[in-house]
C-alpha cells in the first residue's frame, strides 16, 4: 500500500473516532531535533534538516482531516541564544524550506504567514517570507502559520504599545481598554485561538509560546522526538482531544443541558 494510501486510511479511521470533533486550530512546538540527531551521533543540524518531512507530514495530515489553522512555533526569540553555527543553519534552513515548499503548499491550496519580529532575519530572508505570502495569500484550505522569531510575550507588548499609541493619539480611552481590544492587536488576531496545544520530546511547558491564545486550549505532550513525530502520534493527539470536555467555565450540566437544548431544536 502507498504512503499516500496509508495517509487516507488513517485520517478516515481517525475522523470516525472523532465524530466531528476536529480542532479549528492546532499549535505545534516542535521540539527533540537535537536530542533525535545526538541519539544517532549526528550534529545537531542534521535533526534540523530530519524535521523538516515531519513538517510536511503534519502539514498535510491535518489538511487533511479539517484542522483550518495550524500554527508551528520554528523560531523563538530565545533561540538566538544558539550557538552561531546552529542559529545560521536554522535560517538558511527555514529560507530553503520556503524556497521548495511555498509552490506545493499553493497546489494544496494552504495560506502561509509567518508571526515574528523579522527586523533581525536577513533581506533575502524577509524577501522569500513576503513572496510566499504573497502567493498563497488567496488559499482557503487551511492557513500555516509559521512562528519565527516570535515570543508570546513579545506579542503582547507589541499590542500593548499599539494600544498606548492609541491612547496617546486620542483614538481611544484608556478605560477603554479591555481583553477583547488587547486581543484584537494581537498576531493573527482574525483568526480563532488554538483548540489544541502540542509539544513533542517530552517536555511539560509551553516556552513562551502564545501565551495569551493558550488561556484555554486543551494541552497535549509527546515523548515523540520531532524528527519521529507522524500521523500515527498525530492522530493519537487528536483522539486525545475529542475524548476531552471543553467547559470554559461551565459545569458538565449546563453543557449538556444546552446540547440537549441545541438539539431539540
Amino acid at each position: 500500500m502507498s504512503q499516500s494510501r496509508s495517509a487516507e486510511d488513517s485520517t478516515s479511521a481517525v475522523s470516525e473516532e472523532l465524530q466531528g470533533r476536529i480542532p479549528r486550530h492546532v499549535a505545534v512546538i516542535m521540539d527533540g531535533n537535537g536530542r533525535w540527531a545526538k541519539q544517532r551521533h549526528l550534529p545537531r543540524t542534521a535533526g534540523h534538516q530530519a524535521g523538516v518531512t515531519a513538517v510536511r507530514k503534519t502539514v498535510e495530515h491535518c489538511a487533511q482531516c479539517g484542522v483550518e489553522v495550524l500554527t508551528l512555533f520554528a523560531f523563538s526569540s530565545e533561540n538566538w541564544r544558539r550557538p552561531a553555527e546552529e542559529v545560521s543553519v536554522l535560517m538558511r534552513l527555514f529560507q530553503l524550506t520556503l524556497e521548495r515548499e511555498s509552490r506545493r503548499l499553493h497546489e494544496h491550496g494552504i495560506r502561509l504567514r509567518v508571526i515574528g519580529d523579522r527586523a533581525a532575519f536577513s533581506p533575502d530572508l524577509r524577501r522569500r517570507i513576503d513572496e510566499s505570502e504573497r502567493l498563497t495569500r488567496d488559499n482557503r484550505k487551511m492557513t500555516l502559520i509559521i512562528a519565527a522569531n516570535y515570543g508570546g510575550r513579545w506579542d503582547i507588548v507589541q499590542a500593548a504599545q499599539r494600544l498606548a499609541r492609541q491612547v496617546e493619539c486620542g483614538e481611544l480611552s484608556g478605560d477603554a481598554i479591555d481583553e477583547s481590544r488587547l486581543a484584537a492587536q494581537l498576531s493573527f488576531a482574525d483568526l480563532p485561538d488554538p483548540d489544541l496545544f502540542i509539544r513533542t520530546g517530552g517536555e511539560l511547558r509551553i516556552s513562551n509560546f502564545l501565551v495569551w491564545q493558550l488561556a484555554y486550549t486543551e494541552l497535549f505532550f509527546s515523548d515523540v522526538l520531532w524528527p519521529d513525530f507522524d500521523e500515527t502520534e498525530l492522530n493519537r493527539a487528536l483522539v486525545e482531544y475529542a475524548r476531552r470536555e471543553r467547559r470554559f467555565g461551565h459545569t458538565s450540566e449546563q453543557l449538556r443541558h444546552r446540547s440537549r437544548a441545541v438539539s431539540s431544536t
